[in-house]
């Protein structure tokens, strides 16, 4: 197949599932193309039908109406026979809880898709070492999956989807069980695939780097494919700053999504349709000032600056909020020890068995 000719289309594709006397609306119209080498990160809130359309794309769920094809071939008349062989061969899957055999080692995880599609033994311990090496765990062979790192459980996953040489790699979240360190590496190297390969990825993610990071992002909302104006998530994700508390982006990473935020159509980092609140916005001390944004401000009322400001703000500061009324200066208690900013959880009864080996 040529490079950059479609490879994934749904058309018109939904999914409807009955619970009660009610439809729930998983996946509704989404009509889609990928070209074959383009890595596709998939967004949206929970519950936005993200999986649902991965799974009829894998052929492991059917559409209630619309279809889908891959390399032309319209699935959706697919026998189940059919489908396991087309998940046999041009697919592979990675798994969000990694999906190992706990009682295998990684090479043996490996070896076990290669063994269903029917290769000899001989190929298949070849082909697992190469794979094992490709994904930088050569040394790691023997080991079993609870001997591995989250990382590593991950890697010896995406190597087993690459076991059959697919076209395409479709991953449900490959980093969410991830720190954020480990999910770079394990992203640069399905992007490597990418490059180096010409596979076509896939990728369901709220991973904040992924997004930045992969060329092309498609968000869905209620199991809609949102367009251009009305996609958002990703402007909310990238507005903040990082949490210190994430770890440190290596320094080629944060290179590129710099390169990414300033080269890139602004729409995708900022929501033209609705001002965003900014993190220079004077706070009002009125807990009834909220108000839905109406683009004259980001508080829904025209901002006020200089003396304009101070002197409207001035009798307002001097009104103590109900909060800090009981621990002000001039009612605490000079014995008494500092209030804590939190408050401890309840005092959790431990289980039956947890309490008879104490």
């Amino acid at each position: 197949m040529a490079s950059g000719a479609p490879v994934v289309q749904t058309f018109d594709v939904c999914r409807d599932f009955p619970v009660g006397s009610e439809t729930v609306h998983a996946v509704r119209d989404v009509s889609l193309t990928i070209n074959r080498g383009e890595f596709v990160a998939l967004i949206g809130r929970s519950g936005s039908g993200k999986t649902t359309l991965l799974n009829i794309i894998a052929g492991l769920d059917k559409p209630t109406r619309g279809r889908v094809e891959i390399d032309g071939q319209d699935i959706t008349t697919y026998s189940e026979k059919q489908l396991t062989a087309l998940r046999r061969h041009q697919i592979g899957f990675v798994f969000q809880s990694f999906g190992l055999l706990p009682l295998l080692s990684a090479a043996e995880n490996v070896e076990i898709a290669l063994r269903i599609a029917g290769a000899g033994l001989r190929e298949r311990r070849r082909r697992s070492a190469e794979l094992m090496e490709l994904v930088g765990l050569a040394g790691r062979a023997s080991h079993r999956p609870y001997e591995l790192s989250g990382g590593e459980q991950q890697r010896v996953a995406i190597a087993r989807s690459l076991a059959n040489n697919p076209d395409i790699i479709l991953a449900d979240e490959p980093t969410g069980e991830l720190d954020s360190s480990t999910a770079v590496s394990i992203f640069q190297l399905l992007r490597r695939l990418v490059d180096d390969q010409g596979m076509t990825i896939i990728t369901t993610t709220h991973d904040r780097t992924v997004m930045e990071l992969v060329p092309r992002v498609e968000e869905m909302g209620d199991g809609r494919m949102l367009g251009l104006e009305e996609s958002e998530l990703l402007a909310y994700t990238t507005r903040e700053e990082r949490s210190k508390f994430a770890s440190v982006l290596p320094l080629d990473v944060q290179e590129e999504v710099a390169a990414n935020v300033a080269h890139e159509p602004a729409v995708r980092h900022v929501v033209r349709h609705r001002e965003l609140p900014t993190l220079d916005t004077p706070e009002s001390t009125d807990p009834d000032a909220w108000k839905a944004p109406t683009g004259e401000g980001d508080r829904g009322a025209p901002a006020t600056t200089g003396t304009a400001a101070s002197e409207s703000g001035s009798e307002e500061s001097k009104v103590a909020r109900p909060e800090e009324a009981s621990i002000s200066k001039g009612d605490a208690d000079p014995d008494a020890s500092p209030r804590p900013d939190f408050e401890p959880p309840l005092e959790i009864e431990r289980p039956r068995w947890a309490r008879n080996k104490d």
